[in-house]
């Protein structure tokens, strides 16, 4: 049974995640700015759930998190940094502040409960920093600069930490998903293939953590393609992405 902390857990592949875990019998400590779903949970699991609402983009509410979850558990196993947001850039009104926004939420979150859970983790046993990226790294999508840009560093940040955290025998594993059906996605004005229902998505990362890959990519055809079509001639890839833009332009003009 792990002392596993989960942000993001009140919705999509956290709320997801989190219930399949718990069902493992593990104990969590689900953090969200809202509460409601995580105080559900914690009624459904009374014996398992650390409630520690907050949000994780201002550090000082991520330190009194992690304090919580020292003064209940004194350490942790594992720490799955799931929370983040995704916005979609409009280049013909080029918004800096948008980018802003979704770096802060996307990698800057991350970096804040890093910071907190890493004195957590080196008190645990076999301990798992765990980051929930994007496939969009794998090939530059249009309008997806700032949620491209935030998980693309995200992506950097784990594998360098991974790197350094090694000596600790600190494991860390990237979660690169696919199309996953969340409200964020629910938002999407583009066809979005081989979409994965959230509770799926959980169980595919759940029946891999116990054995710390270096990452979790799914659905595997959906990462081949993009992988694949990142390795063609830049001037190929620009075409391909105008195609897809153009598409997306006649999506959004549709009836």
């Amino acid at each position: 049974m792990k002392r596993i902390w989960l942000t993001g857990a009140s919705s999509g592949i956290g709320i997801a995640l989190a219930e399949e875990l718990l069902r493992g019998g593990h104990r969590l400590a689900l953090s969200a700015r809202r509460s409601g779903p995580l105080q559900e949970l914690a009624m459904r699991f009374p014996e398992q759930v650390l409630v520690v609402p907050g949000d994780l983009c201002e550090p000082e509410q991520v330190r009194a998190i992690a304090q919580r979850i020292e003064q209940a558990w004194g350490a942790l196993d594992c720490a799955i940094l799931n929370a983040g947001t995704c916005e979609y850039l409009d280049a013909q009104a080029y918004e800096s502040a948008l980018i802003e926004r979704v770096i802060r939420a996307n990698l800057l979150s991350t970096s804040h409960c890093i910071e907190a859970a890493l004195p957590l983790l080196r008190r645990g046993e076999r301990p798992h920093l765990v980051g929930v990226g994007s496939s969009v790294t794998f090939l530059a999508l249009p309008r997806a600069e700032a949620y491209g840009a935030s998980k693309a560093a995200m992506r950097y940040l784990l594998e360098a930490l991974r790197i350094d955290l090694a000596g600790e025998g600190i494991d860390v594993t990237l979660i690169s998903p696919g199309f996953v059906d969340t409200p964020l996605t629910q938002k999407n004005d583009f066809p979005m293939p081989m979409r994965w229902p959230a509770a799926r998505a959980a169980r595919h990362i759940a029946a891999r953590l116990d054995k710390h890959p270096l990452e979790i990519a799914f659905p595997a055809p959906f990462i081949v393609t993009l992988k694949l079509l990142g390795l063609l001639p830049k001037r190929l890839r620009l075409a391909i992405g105008r195609r897809l833009a153009r598409s997306e332009s006649t999506t959004q003009d549709a009836p």
